[in-house]
């Protein structure tokens, strides 16, 4: 009997960690649109998964571009209801447990004068910072502008 209450009192043992593990604020799905025309502005987007408590993005750095902004993308109102306009967000709230997700027509990060050797099948970081927390660092994947969105 004594050998089979063992790895049971180790798997007891084991067993916050596993939880801790489930409720930390995570980052997946991560990749960058190259633009078509280099001058201009490419885009990156990621999925946020809120951990045990909520909170706040406060901004994103790709450090392969000259900057990079968080953005919404919305549809106009009145008489040009079938366009989209874009304006700069300061933060995004994350609720504990939920996703946010960063994505084409949606929320996504401008990156601005992304660097030449950047290119279509690399993997670039970006630097998620938070209010109050540590930042995170992801590796996205590079796509060139004609190429689909990659499916999480």
């Amino acid at each position: 009997m004594r050998p089979i209450l063992a790895p049971l009192a180790a798997l007891i043992l084991m067993l916050p960690g596993c939880q801790q593990q489930a409720t930390e604020l995570q980052v997946t799905d991560a990749w960058v649109k190259l633009p078509a025309v280099s001058e201009n502005p490419g885009a990156a987007y990621f999925t946020i998964t809120g951990g045990g408590e909520d909170a706040t993005l406060v901004g994103v750095t790709a450090p392969f571009a000259v900057r990079a902004e968080m953005h919404e993308s919305m549809k106009m109102d009145g008489q040009m209801a079938n366009m989209m306009t874009m304006k700069p967000i300061t933060e995004v709230q994350v609720p504990a447990g939920e996703t946010v997700t960063f994505a084409p027509g949606g929320k996504h990060v401008m990156v601005y004068d992304i660097a030449p050797e950047v290119k279509s099948g690399d993997t670039v970081p970006l630097r998620l910072s938070f209010a109050g927390r540590d930042p995170i660092e992801v590796q996205a994947k590079v796509l060139a502008a004609g190429d689909p969105a990659p499916q999480p």
